[in-house]
């Protein structure tokens, strides 16, 4: 909630069941009754709709075409030789960590209920947004995205497994290369808490920066639908995408999308879906499409990251949508030259393949997408069973 200078509310408000009583400071009891019984309009109705229509059924009855493939693990060179560009669920990693089992809503409000966290535009208490999340009727009720959540909350975190002795978490295994970490202090907005409650999410949207992500539930349950982007190939049914690719519009909520464009999305090649559930923890390959509802109230950690098969994909963007970049600090002028000179100092061989990619993607060159679509339906089936952004302004940031 916002005062009329744009600026957070006091922190010691409580929510009172609507916006409205919120903003009077009343008992949501006190809100006027109005008989609607004779009035008819489509305008008033079809939000109100949005808002209380069950959405668990576009989560069930998934076609075997579109399921994203579960596995147990990867190893790091299966990852990049195999999967780096599919989506896949893993359901062992997370178990591992001890965020796991020592986190859910009640024990974090004993914790952490004092201490604020960004929700989309407003910073609240952890109690506050606690309390929201379990009395609104919002069509699109307010996502909790944190990307301080490590420094707030006294978060210890490994760069890997094999570092995370004493850690609260770290990367599964598949995802412990990241090419960012070469810009040390002045990599991008990596890292976020999410929390939400029954019917919020995430609308269509790409990851910032042409990286990868892998997004862990730690409690509740996550849908998916996700597509793959081309230039040779239409965004997903209702998004619509500016020429020069930097806006993404679709319908304003998950429901409204889901309403209205859900069955042809199923019948898109391209398109896959699954549940992603409490301890599991799903693969977002780089300039991928993708909507998440949840299904419940859920808790989760999500992080991008750039695994070496796709530098000179990431180089591209930072070198040619200078418009779309985000998450850097303000004194990084050039993040795309910054890459460059980190990444000759570390890995100047990763870097010149980079190069080369940069060079036939630049000239044209066959994007991984048209690669996989070559193939034979029971080839791309036995690869993994798919057939066929963060400004450092909070108040526009990203959610990734």
């Amino acid at each position: 909630m916002l005062s009329n200078n744009g600026r957070s509310s006091p922190k010691d408000f409580a929510w009172q069941g609507t916006w409205r009583s919120t903003y009077l400071r009343q008992p949501a009891s006190k809100e006027p009754q109005v008989d609607c019984s004779n009035l008819f309009s489509d305008v008033l109705h079809r939000p109100f709709f949005c808002a209380h229509v069950s959405l668990a059924h576009y989560a069930e009855n998934i076609p075997r075409k579109n399921q994203i493939t579960c596995l147990s693990n990867l190893s790091p060179d299966e990852f990049e030789a195999r999967w780096v560009n599919k989506p896949f669920i893993l359901t062992s990693p997370v178990k591992q960590w001890p965020v796991y089992s020592a986190w859910s809503t009640r024990r974090l409000l004993k914790k952490y209920a004092n201490v604020s966290f960004r929700a989309e535009s407003v910073d609240w208490l952890l109690k506050t947004y606690v309390d929201y999340t379990t009395n609104n009727q919002d069509e699109s009720p307010l996502y909790l995205f944190d990307r301080a959540f490590a420094e707030k909350m006294s978060l210890s975190v490994s760069s890997s497994p094999d570092d995370g002795k004493g850690a609260d978490y770290w990367p599964p295994l598949p995802f412990s290369t990241d090419l960012f970490t070469v810009l040390g202090s002045q990599r991008p907005d990596h890292r976020w808490l999410i929390v939400g409650p029954a019917r919020s999410g995430s609308t269509f949207h790409k990851d910032p920066n042409a990286t990868s992500a892998w997004n862990a539930v730690i409690t509740g349950s996550k849908y998916w639908i996700m597509f793959p982007s081309s230039s040779t190939v239409p965004p997903p049914p209702g998004v619509y995408i500016s020429e020069d690719q930097s806006e993404v519009t679709s319908p304003l909520s998950i429901a409204e999308w889901l309403l209205g464009f859900h069955a042809e999305a199923r019948q898109t090649a391209g398109c896959v879906e699954g549940v992603c559930g409490e301890g599991e923890v799903l693969h977002v390959p780089s300039g991928w499409y993708h909507l998440v509802l949840n299904l419940e109230a859920s808790i989760a950690i999500t992080q991008n990251f750039v695994p070496r098969k796709r530098v000179g994909v990431v180089l591209q963007f930072l070198r040619d949508q200078k418009q779309s970049i985000s998450g850097f600090s303000d004194a990084v002028e050039d993040p795309y030259a910054l890459f460059i000179e980190r990444l000759r100092e570390d890995d100047p061989q990763l870097l010149e393949e980079g190069l080369q990619e940069l060079e036939r993607l630049s000239k044209g060159g066959k994007g991984k997408w048209e690669e996989l679509t070559k193939g034979s339906a029971a080839a791309e089936a036995d690869e993994g069973g798919f057939s066929f952004g963060f400004n450092g302004d909070d108040d526009d940031a990203e959610v990734p």
